[in-house]
């Protein structure tokens, strides 16, 4: 599982950062600090969606459970997000990032809008 942190750099562009959320040990498991968010929506996007250049329209997570994404900023840099991957879609400005479904499965993800 991957998480990555998409935003808005003082350039204007969107970058990638990975991210370490800091687990803590808690008996025979992990965990993160707790996050507050305004609710979950369930998205499906069918093989060969594409969105042009666009900002996140909240700050959020998103997380691939089914089919691959493909997001892009403006360096050229893509990356592949398979299931089980975490983006923390942060680029609220500037010219932000494209996003389309990789390969031939529909995509399925969910989104976590975050209080600020």
């Amino acid at each position: 599982m991957q998480v990555v942190r998409v935003y808005t750099g003082d350039d204007g562009e969107s970058h990638f950062e990975d991210l370490d959320l800091g687990y803590e040990k808690i008996a025979d498991a992990e965990r993160t600090a707790m996050q507050s968010a305004t609710g979950i929506q369930f998205r499906r996007t069918p093989p060969g969606s594409f969105i042009d250049w666009h900002i996140a329209p909240r700050r959020q997570y998103v997380i691939t459970l089914e089919g691959q994404a493909e997001i892009g900023i403006g360096d050229g840099t893509k990356r592949i997000f398979n299931p089980g991957d975490v983006l923390l879609a942060d680029d609220l400005t500037g010219k932000g990032h494209t996003t389309a479904v990789h390969g031939n499965k529909t995509r399925v993800s969910i989104a976590i809008p975050l209080v600020d």
